[in-house]
């Protein structure tokens, strides 16, 4: 199995007069727009996994009086802008699935007021039955150690979201580092250098990655050769139900701990006395055992209030709680050891439309983009979005033909000599002539060939026009269907690109697009990464 198949949403429609949602951080790439506010709007940052309760949030102006705006972010991205103070008074509150990291950060904790915990949902290994079956979990308990000694002889592999882009992904490397190492309290700096050759191990059986939690339940379920998942019970037992999958996943609670999401809506520091009223009403009425039972129904949570148990569909394997670390520096360093060490390398080409359309300030914020990606966006999100150490990126520029490609590999350390030559090469690119956007980006499945069967390989394809020269998508559709080794395009939409046809690229690749058009290139770029 290469990278990601499947498709994902791109972007949330405004809920008409109930819900509004500003802006979708699993779909498009825009900075999120300032919300529409009003007297009974609650205006909430909030991480993409709210997502399905946008149609029980809908009932809440009628029912209390409460008309709730969401803005999606990704998690280390809504962290590092609450934390700077970007929030406030754009956002009244936060409705992330954990504010575990976000507490971490210098300052964050100032920033929040009222935290009210809604329901419940650990991170978990989800395995098609038959394999778990196979290898006996159906039967017995099963610790994260006896997990990583299957994927290290290759018994299963599974797919899992990045840490430095889904709290899924993230929760999930902090349970299986802290039971790995044995600590029994907080992992440190020591702990995680230990602890590295075993996760190197486990995550050699990582097959599958995606940038959030819902895209990664798509593209499992339109492919059969990846064994499982791990991501959050509610995930998993959503796919259970949704009767997408030739064969169901049975749910592995590993006895030595989990790590659980308790999606905590929280209150700003910043919010206005009015603001802080409709906080109160809304929080009340989510922990309502009516809501909480319709929660748990619809969204596969588990309920946390006490007067409404979970139902049979939760199991009765207890959940015990791993220790999550305590210091901003040991979780940003786990994370950038399993980005630059542990997880596979990726194989990046980047076809890059440098027609004459291009002119001005559209190759200017192409630039900017390539060269936050080489390191000078020093960002929380911008430090773990960068080129990482191992992996091979392509660049192929085109404007009425493909150009030639260039290639720079990142070394297992040091990368900083090849970071400043692709900084080079990315200030040297000029616009001219027309656009090639087929024979392009069919240069860059034949320079990416076979490697796609060991790295994460992707592409990423960015145009601001129309194609006007060479093949057309009838003929590139055509040569991909005859491919023998398939791996994504994500499609960044920028300028006067023709929306539909570059749709029907993601959707052939099983890829995504993502939308620059109304924001920021460099915004767009960064949240592929999570992707790759």
């Amino acid at each position: 199995m290469r990278a990601r198949t499947g498709s994902r949403p791109i972007r949330r429609a405004l809920a008409a007069l109930t819900l509004l949602v500003a802006s979708a951080a699993c779909g498009g790439a825009d900075t999120p727009a300032t919300p529409v506010d009003g007297p009974d709007v609650l205006r909430v940052l909030a991480g993409s996994e709210i997502g399905d309760l946008e149609p029980l949030l809908k009932r809440a102006r009628d029912a209390i009086g409460v008309r709730v705006a969401l803005s999606y972010a990704g998690t280390l991205d809504g962290a590092d802008q609450v934390a700077r103070g970007g929030a406030d008074g754009q956002y009244d509150a936060t409705w992330f699935s954990s504010n575990r990291y976000l507490s971490l950060i210098d300052g964050a904790t100032a920033r929040l007021s009222t935290q009210t915990k809604v329901m419940v949902s650990p991170v978990l290994l989800g395995l098609k039955a038959s394999k778990a079956r196979e290898l006996g979990w159906d039967r017995k308990p099963v610790t994260w150690n006896d997990i990583a000694s299957a994927a290290r002889a290759r018994e299963f592999t599974f797919g899992m979201t990045s840490p430095a882009a889904s709290n899924s992904g993230f929760s999930a490397l902090v349970g299986v580092t802290a039971a790995l190492s044995d600590a029994g309290e907080a992992v440190d700096k020591a702990q995680i250098d230990a602890v590295t050759p075993r996760l190197k191990e486990f995550f050699s059986a990582q097959t599958l990655t995606s940038g959030s939690s819902g895209w990664l339940a798509d593209a499992y379920a339109r492919q059969g050769e990846v064994d499982g998942l791990v991501n959050y019970e509610s995930v998993l037992l959503g796919l259970n139900a949704s009767g997408r999958l030739s064969e169901p996943l049975t749910l592995i609670y590993p006895s030595d701990g989990v790590v659980t999401a308790d999606y905590p809506l929280t209150l700003l520091s910043s919010a206005t006395p009015d603001k802080k009223e409709l906080y109160r009403k809304l929080a009340a009425w989510l922990r309502t055992p009516e809501i909480q039972r319709e929660v748990m129904t619809t969204t596969h949570r588990r309920p946390i209030v006490p007067e409404v148990g979970p139902d049979r569909r939760f199991g009765s394997a207890s959940l015990v709680e791993l220790p999550f670390p305590n210091r901003r520096d040991a979780a940003d360093e786990l994370i950038g050891v399993y980005l630059n060490q542990v997880r596979r390398p990726s194989r990046t080409l980047f076809v890059l439309d440098t027609s004459g359309s291009m002119e001005g300030e559209r190759i200017d914020a192409l630039k900017q983009a390539l060269t936050a990606l080489s390191g000078a966006d020093t960002s929380v999100s911008g430090s773990f979005s960068r080129f990482r150490d191992r992996e091979t990126v392509t660049m192929i520029p085109f404007n009425t033909t493909p150009g030639t490609p260039q290639t720079f590999t990142l070394p297992d350390r040091n990368p900083e000599p090849v970071l400043q030559r692709i900084r080079s090469y990315s200030e040297a690119l000029r616009a001219h002539d027309g656009t090639a956007i087929f024979d392009s980006l069919r240069a860059a499945y034949q320079e990416a060939g076979s490697s796609a069967s060991e790295d994460f390989t992707s592409i990423v394809l960015m145009t601001d026009g129309d194609n006007t020269d060479g093949s057309s998508y009838h003929d590139f559709a055509g040569y991909y269907a005859s491919l023998p080794v398939k791996f994504p395009t994500f499609v960044v939409l920028f300028g006067d690109s023709d929306v539909n046809e570059m749709k029907q690229i993601a959707q052939l690749t099983g890829g995504a697009t993502f939308d620059a058009r109304k924001g920021s290139l460099a915004a767009a770029f960064k949240e592929i990464r999570g992707y790759q």
